[in-house]
């Protein structure tokens, strides 16, 4: 089945040597390589590589009352679901036996760099969704890059710097691509210090840069281009389901929208419902791209358990579920970034306002991988504690084990704390 999944044709591998040798070069001299990259790829020069605070604060002044509350419901609501269910206790404490304790202490990250795409799409959602759960994890001190843009004297894009404001985050790079995340991973003298884990989507660059540097710094990541699945039946809404395939195909040309349906005649009705949409859409040449591609499809299965089987085979970044059981048949989905349930749940509620994360596993990840939540921003660390009588009770079996494979000195360690 896995061979017949509509995919983009995304290889961050063959990425890799250009990336390679931007991080080299980054690695090897600093600010003035990150500022000569800005200037080819970027097509501008930032006055500095730091956005100055009054740059912010003028961003942040500059907002318009009604996207402001936009904004901060976001964030309101991000950070209640990251409080209320993403936080994890300080410290689990367990007994083993009499005298033998192991505590699990959630620790987290000191410094972290926080990657937001301003490209095709401003993305200053993606502030909100990668600087929350950082903030509730309590990391200290949080990094913000994202690309000068030519048309704002060579800054990040306003709206994302007035994120930051709101944020209280007043570190942020206009430094966008590879050079970026290779900025966070060595560090640049006298401009920014390397940090612990770099998080957040961005271009084919982006991902294999983290692909490289993987191993100097910790990652959240690989995204690819964005995806959305439609699990629907013949009581699903065309419009509504041809409505949220256009939003996500209009993110990138290699953006996957696919629909699956055990109906035909939904198929022909979203069908047609996305063809008028993309005539009037004012990225018409991207959509028609992203919608004509191999990564974008409409799949016939029998029925709905087969429908959820395919499903769980795609992985999808995005799930609706549009069928007449779709809170049951949801519950039975164990392959997707994030799962959205019934006709008013569209996926754009996610991108903004829903509270859930919006930086989630794609390109099948979905497997094996977790959407960024508080939990990415913390690492756990165990806490050992016997007393000399519990450690008397397992001595044996220590030694034991450790003389089975052949590592002598591992039993020597536990045999003279007895006298032996």
């Amino acid at each position: 089945m896995d061979a017949a999944l509509p995919r983009a044709d995304f290889s961050i591998d063959s990425a890799l040597p250009v990336v390679a040798a931007i991080c080299d070069d980054v690695k090897a001299r600093g600010a003035a390589a990150i500022t000569e990259l800005s200037t080819k790829f970027d097509h501008v020069t930032p006055a500095s590589l730091r956005v100055p605070i009054e740059v912010i604060d003028a961003a942040v002044a500059g907002l318009e009352p009604k996207l402001r509350d936009a904004i901060e419901l976001a964030i309101t609501r991000r950070r209640q679901v990251c409080e209320q269910t993403e936080l994890a206790p300080v410290c689990r404490s367990i007994m083993v036996a009499p005298g033998a304790r192991v505590d699990t202490r959630e620790v987290p990250m000191a410094r972290v760099g926080l990657y937001v795409p301003g490209g095709l799409a401003p993305l200053a959602s993606s502030v909100v969704h990668n600087a929350v759960p950082a903030q509730v994890a309590g990391v200290e001190a949080i990094a913000i890059a994202s690309p000068p843009q030519p048309e704002f004297d060579g800054w990040p894009h306003p709206t994302i710097l007035a994120v930051c404001g709101l944020l209280g985050v007043d570190e942020v790079y206009a430094v966008g691509g590879a050079q970026a995340i290779a900025m966070f991973a060595y560090g640049v003298p006298g401009v920014c210090q390397p940090v612990d884990l770099v998080t957040g989507p961005g271009n084919i660059y982006v991902a294999a840069a983290k692909r490289h540097l993987q191993g100097v710094v910790g990652i959240d990541s690989e995204a690819g281009p964005t995806e959305i699945a439609i699990l629907g039946d013949k009581t699903a809404l065309p419009y509504y389901a041809a409505a949220d395939l256009v939003s996500q195909a209009e993110h990138d040309p290699l953006a996957a929208a696919v629909l699956i349906t055990d109906d035909i005649y939904l198929a022909e009705r979203v069908e047609n419902e996305v063809m008028k949409m993309v005539k009037a859409h004012v990225e018409r040449e991207r959509l028609e791209t992203s919608l004509s591609g191999p990564q974008s499809a409409i799949v016939l299965v029998r029925d709905m358990e087969q429908g959820l089987e395919v499903a769980n085979a795609y992985g999808a970044e995005h799930l609706e579920v549009m069928t007449a059981d779709a809170a049951e048949l949801a519950s039975r989905v164990r392959n997707a970034g994030a799962i959205f349930i019934g006709p008013y749940s569209p996926v754009s509620l996610g991108d903004y306002s829903a509270g859930s994360t919006h930086v989630l596993p794609t390109g099948g990840t979905a497997r094996f991988a977790s959407g960024l939540t508080v939990r990415a921003f913390t690492k756990q660390v165990h806490v050992i504690s016997y007393d000399a009588a519990a450690l008397d009770e397992v001595a044996d079996d220590v030694v034991a084990f450790a003389l089975a494979e052949h590592l002598p000195g591992h039993a020597q360690a536990v045999s003279v704390r007895q006298g032996r």
